[in-house]
């Protein structure tokens, strides 16, 4: 997209495969108004991630002060995910037709909410319904407040920085969930990862009302109830059936159903969309390559760092024999990585394009990730550990701003709440999913076998399928992507 101008001086027309033909200087600036409604979407953003993760490194601490068995402790995070991924898709659409800013809001207080349930929490049972709650708050303000995000900057290099800027935050908010709670847990109590959030929430929704703009369609179109319901179920099946496949395996009787049930609903979904006269998601917008190609790289992006994020934690507790708290430590320097990853992410789209940005920030992490293969039981490699994962950090947020940015781009505003739940659900299913595909290949390589060298045999050959996993991902995404831009250029 360029344009044109009488003036003698050279107007600004980025190029999407080259770098810029204009300083910097010449790039737009936010209004003061942007820079309010930037600081409370990626506050509100950053909350979100740090949830995420906050109880990871406390779930033994949790179990035991509440009476979880061992075997029933991974529902504390399962819960919340299940929630989370499954009804990400819908709640894009309800706030299409509600209004963004009304469901993002009603979020943030079912979010404060849920948080004190969850810390006054006195048995099982009361935990996981706040960790329910959670996940579904998590599931209408990340899409809500993503589309707010992307109609209140026009599509160039604003919308590219915001986005970067948002992607950085949520990337440092998994890894400052580790270091949070491990603090909190040490130092005070596993309640407190619950508590931190309601004064947040709360700040949020007070000042929200004056500060954020209001989006909707015009009219209000009919709720797609057959496909929301074909979706959610779908959504729910399939990341229980991957997350019992990290726990009793691929071939258990209880994940193959789960798996084939929700890939039938998901099937039937489509079939719904393609005759639906208010659908849920458009086919126009799932025959777009951008959409397509730009979720599937974002899918890799999440599934292969957070999954890589729990292969170091058992690297670094089970081999090296880290505390929690050391551990979560230990990934504040990945958290640096992604921050600064997500500064250069908009610059680095607006000057190389996405479709490069995708590629490069996939073969930097790849590399990266390769290099871990080559940890030992000595305490020194920590310091390859730092570096690739500081490295890795960088090149993962290139490719997830590279990701939000080509999923969202092209698309008139009525239609963000859709795009961004879109990429939302890929945000949310891609950290479900890649834990539990990762400690099934563990799982598979240690067999029986215990020991700080037999953890290390299973991490190392997970480790090395995650590095190809990315690698492929990107470079599929970018000649899928070049072939659209041929396409658009020969149609033009």
């Amino acid at each position: 997209m360029s344009r044109t101008a009488p003036a003698p001086s050279p107007s600004p027309s980025p190029s999407p495969t080259g770098p810029a033909s204009v300083p910097r200087a010449a790039d737009p600036r936010m209004t003061r108004r942007q820079k309010l409604v930037l600081a409370l979407l990626l506050g509100s953003q950053f909350m979100i991630a740090v949830d995420f993760s906050i109880l990871n490194v406390a779930l033994p601490v949790v179990g035991e002060g509440l009476g979880f068995s061992l075997a029933h402790l991974q529902w504390i995070a399962t819960s919340f995910a299940l929630a989370a991924a499954g009804f990400t898709l819908l709640f894009g659409r309800v706030a299409d037709l509600v209004g963004r800013k009304n469901l993002f809001i009603g979020g943030m207080v079912v979010l404060g909410l849920s948080s004190a349930l969850g810390g006054l929490a006195t048995s099982p049972e009361v935990l996981l319904v706040a960790r329910v709650l959670q996940g579904l708050a998590t599931a209408a303000v990340t899409p809500a407040g993503l589309a707010l995000l992307t109609t209140a900057f026009k599509e160039g290099p604003l919308r590219e920085r915001a986005l970067g800027l948002n992607g950085a935050l949520m990337s440092a908010g998994f890894t400052a969930g580790a270091i949070l709670g491990g603090l909190l847990t040490d130092l005070l109590s596993w309640r407190w990862a619950f508590f931190i959030n309601v004064p947040v929430a709360a700040l949020v929704v007070i000042l929200a009302p004056s500060v954020i703009t209001d989006s909707r369609p015009e009219r209000r179109p009919r709720l797609d109830v057959p496909g929301a319901v074909t979706v959610t179920g779908g959504l729910l099946l399939l990341v229980l059936g991957l997350t019992q496949a990290g726990e009793t395996g691929w071939t258990a009787p209880t994940t193959l159903a789960s798996l084939a049930a929700g890939a039938a609903l998901l099937i039937a979904f489509v079939r719904i969309e393609q005759r639906a006269t208010a659908p849920l998601v458009p086919m126009h917008i799932l025959k777009r390559r951008s959409v397509v190609w730009g979720n599937a790289a974002g899918l890799i992006a999440f599934v292969t760092e957070t999954s890589l994020v729990f292969l170091l934690t058992l690297y670094l507790q089970e081999v090296l024999g880290y505390s929690a708290l050391a551990t979560g430590l230990a990934f504040g320097v990945l958290g640096v990585g992604t921050v600064i990853g997500g500064m250069l992410g908009g610059r680095a789209v607006g000057r190389f394009g996405n479709r490069r940005a995708i590629v490069l920030g996939g073969v930097v992490q790849a590399v990266a990730t390769l290099s871990l293969v080559a940890l030992g039981t000595s305490g020194s490699w920590i310091w390859l550990l730092l570096t690739a994962t500081f490295v890795g950090g960088v090149g993962n947020m290139l490719m997830i701003v590279g990701f939000m940015v080509t999923a969202t781009s092209g698309l008139p505003d009525e239609e963000q709440g859709r795009a961004t739940g879109l990429a939302t659900m890929t945000q949310q299913v891609g950290i479900t999913l890649g834990i539990p595909v990762m400690s099934a290949i563990v799982t598979a390589r240690t067999g029986a076998a215990t020991g700080p060298e037999a953890v290390l045999s299973g991490v190392s050959t997970a480790i090395l399928v995650n590095s190809a996993l990315v690698l492929v991902g990107a470079l599929l995404a970018g000649y899928f992507l070049t072939e659209r831009n041929r396409t658009a250029a020969a149609e033009g």
